[in-house]
């Protein structure tokens, strides 16, 4: 896992100018096992913990935020692809675990016709973080034919895919989040899977904790990882601003206003970590209740909302060259903070499945 972060750090720069991972890195990731955590070990993957996945993507996060974004997500990709049909996930890995998968599943795009033994998939389908490196796509597409249209997800080669170059964000610039295009594909049954499904988990007594997890138990804390490690490593760089004396034999350190804030930043990051990596081992081996995902989704949502305030705050404090626009600060502030804004990470829905997970059980937290 050192590896994977040192190599993230090392190229971070080439692929901020690129605005995509390099191969170094995506090598050093995929070394790393992120893309086989989660998938089945009849398949050779590892089945891995959340706890774990969130601890290596902050890890890689310090180093590179968009290398952390791409790692943790073909992670929990293939934990999703763990609940296509037996027949889909051989397709997948059948010659191996190590498989990364993009996807494009919220909100759902395109659409879906139900043909002889599969669908017909068509559409363009946006933000598609680590597509460029990826091997197989999930999609996800409303059933044009049903009523109420309800949603199905399609496992997708990505070699059907045209990729065109949207991508060009502040933050998060090298995950190539770009947008995809399938001409009009024919998709087996054995590739598919509804989108219920995915966020439901899986709920057969025997499935690994992993895949019997709903999406939402997890899915937040592990948007979260790369802003930790970034905000972390965003508080490294900017102490040691602070540490060192102005023109004059002054440090910025020694001035009572930015010793407070380097003490409230320094306690949000830590208090933030801590709250996610409770919200890890309650995913891992909590009861699986609606209250128990609510409360990570809570937490999830309150813990990015911590580290965008307090990495806002070191580089609202720092000097004039350590907020340059190519200086290690800005990268990570522009990247915690549009982790931070990801529609996943929005409190208003968390809230309400909070407050009404309350009334349901009567009070308390899981």
């Amino acid at each position: 896992m050192r590896r994977a972060a040192d190599t993230a750090r090392r190229d971070a720069r080439a692929a901020q100018r690129d605005r995509r991972l390099t191969d170094g890195t995506v090598a050093a990731v995929a070394n790393a096992g992120f893309a086989r955590h989660f998938v089945p070990r009849r398949w050779g993957g590892d089945e891995g913990t959340f706890a774990e996945v969130f601890r290596a993507a902050a890890g890689v996060g310090e180093g590179c935020a968009s290398a952390a974004w791409c790692a943790v997500l073909w992670a929990a990709h293939g934990r999703f692809a763990a609940l296509l049909p037996e027949e889909g996930q051989k397709e997948i890995w059948g010659e191996g675990p190590d498989v990364r998968i993009a996807a494009a599943l919220m909100p759902p795009s395109g659409s879906a016709s139900r043909v002889s033994r599969g669908w017909l998939l068509q559409g363009e389908w946006d933000l598609t973080s680590g597509v460029d490196h990826a091997q197989w796509m999930l999609l996800a597409a409303p059933e044009a034919d049903e009523p109420g249209r309800p949603v199905r997800v399609f496992a997708v080669p990505r070699r059907r895919v045209t990729v065109h170059d949207t991508w060009n964000a502040t933050g998060l610039r090298a995950t190539g989040s770009n947008t995809v295009v399938l001409d009009a594909t024919v998709v087996p049954d054995s590739r598919s899977v509804p989108l219920a499904v995915l966020l439901a988990g899986d709920g057969g007594g025997d499935a690994p904790r992993c895949h019997a997890a709903p999406a939402h138990l997890a899915g937040g804390l592990m948007f979260c990882a790369p802003a930790a490690g970034a905000a972390r490593r965003a508080l490294t760089v900017w102490n040691r601003w602070a540490r060192t004396a102005a023109p004059g034999g002054v440090r910025p350190l020694d001035r009572a206003s930015v010793q407070e804030r380097l003490a409230r930043s320094a306690a949000e990051i830590e208090a933030a970590e801590l709250m996610l990596c409770t919200a890890a081992d309650r995913a891992d081996v909590g009861a699986i209740t609606e209250a128990a995902t609510a409360v990570n989704r809570r937490d999830a949502t309150l813990a990015v909302d911590w580290l965008a305030t307090a990495v806002d705050r070191l580089f609202r404090t720092g000097g004039a060259h350590l907020r340059d626009a190519e200086g290690e600060l800005h990268r990570h502030w522009s990247d915690v903070l549009t982790v931070a804004s990801h529609g996943a990470l929005r409190l208003e829905p968390a809230a309400e499945a909070y407050a009404r997970s309350l009334e349901a059980h009567g009070g308390g937290d899981a």
